[in-house]
């Protein structure tokens, strides 16, 4: 089996399993997330021996660095921030780009449909404004009121969208070959 196509498999069923537990119990697990990096980091060792060390360690830092701004101003979970570490790790710095890309297009489709469905169409577009008003005035801080910590904030599993944009990554590895 060619390398590519084991790392973009692996990626899927890890991206599948942190979703389907996201859905169910609204928290991706530090045992997947974990075991994920260091398999990542193991493969891609194996694989292109230290520099793909190197380029595992890279692709995390930087698809869990990105993440983890938005952890900072509680937009975000943990848990999703380590699951991009973890792929990261998986797929290495380059692959790490364009799977945060279709992460990041798979999460405005899906918060497009919460959005809809929930029919706060408007608040949410107020909101969006609000924060980007509040982070323009004090930097990386929490807004007051428009993050995770309110009870009344629309929540989506983010680990659904990090297992479409995984396999939306992973045919075009697919399809390429």
């Amino acid at each position: 089996m060619d390398r590519m196509v084991a790392i973009s498999v692996t990626a899927v069923v890890i991206a599948a399993i942190a979703a389907i537990m996201d859905v169910r119990e609204r928290r991706i697990p530090n045992k997947l997330t974990y075991s994920a990096s260091i398999l990542g980091l193991l493969l891609q060792t194996i694989f292109w021996g230290w520099k793909g060390t190197l380029l595992g360690l890279l692709g995390g830092v930087v698809f869990g660095g990105v993440f983890l701004l938005f952890y900072i101003v509680h937009g975000m979970g943990a848990g999703d921030v380590k699951l991009a570490a973890a792929l990261g790790c998986l797929v290495g710095a380059w692959a790490s780009f364009k799977l945060m890309f279709a992460t990041a297009v798979a999460g405005a489709i899906l918060a497009f449909i919460y959005m809809i469905r929930a029919r706060r169409v408007t608040q949410t577009l107020r909101n969006t404004l609000a924060i980007l008003k509040f982070h323009r005035l004090f930097g990386l801080e929490a807004h007051p009121t428009v993050n995770l910590e309110n009870p009344e904030a629309l929540r989506m599993p983010y680990g659904l969208a990090f297992a479409a944009g995984t396999v939306f990554w992973s045919m075009s590895i697919f399809l390429g070959r």
